[in-house]
């Protein structure tokens, strides 16, 4: 079998390939879905709020009925672009690159974190970067999943019980959320940090 990893599907040849052509496509529709997912989010938050503060009105909607509209688009968005990933991930063989995490390993490398000594090998990735991507795609089902029982709690209803109801899968949800929106915000940082890694998610290598 071909490893996907060292070919771009774009056809750019048989060059090392970091980042094959699915994987970029699906990291940017993803990126661009979650933030229309984070923005919409908030307006519907903010027309029942969990805890005593309100985020910023966003443009995206700027209302309970148009932030629903939008984040109902974004999470079909987000998850065809989702399974579109995972199976070509699992039919490459990539998600491989994850595996295993020891737990030794990660406190080996959060220690090289913290002390500016990590590997920043973009094509590698360390425990640390393992843990941390298995992690957020297991909180990507958690939303998803947390979603459509606050979707549809009574069609849903055995969905909605998993998480202790419906007034608790919102509670999941908007964690979830927070998780995500952490990541981002620590993604980001590291992708202006180390520009390499950037630049292979734009052009492959």
């Amino acid at each position: 079998m071909t490893d996907t990893a060292n070919l771009d599907l774009s056809g750019a040849g048989t060059q090392h390939i970091i980042h094959p052509l699915y994987v970029r496509i699906t990291h940017w529709i993803n990126a661009l879905a979650m933030l229309v997912m984070i923005g919409s989010g908030w307006q519907i938050y903010n027309a029942s709020p969990l805890f005593p503060f309100t985020f910023p009105r966003s443009a995206l909607g700027g209302w309970l009925a148009g932030g629903l509209l939008w984040h109902f688009a974004a999470m079909w968005v987000l998850t065809v672009n989702a399974l579109v990933y995972l199976t070509v991930g699992l039919a490459s063989r990539r998600f491989g690159k994850l595996l295993p995490i020891r737990p030794g390993d990660v406190a080996r490398d959060l220690g090289a974190a913290f002390s500016g000594r990590l590997d920043r090998d973009v094509a590698h990735y360390n425990a640390v970067q393992k843990l941390v991507y298995v992690a957020i795609l297991l909180t990507g089902v958690v939303i998803v999943i947390s979603g459509f029982a606050i979707w549809k709690p009574v069609q849903l209803r055995e969905l909605t019980l998993l998480f202790g109801g419906y007034d608790a899968a919102r509670y999941v949800h908007f964690f979830a959320m927070a998780v995500i929106v952490l990541f981002l915000i620590v993604h980001v940082i590291m992708a202006l940090l180390v520009p390499k890694s950037l630049r292979a998610m734009i052009r492959g290598h």
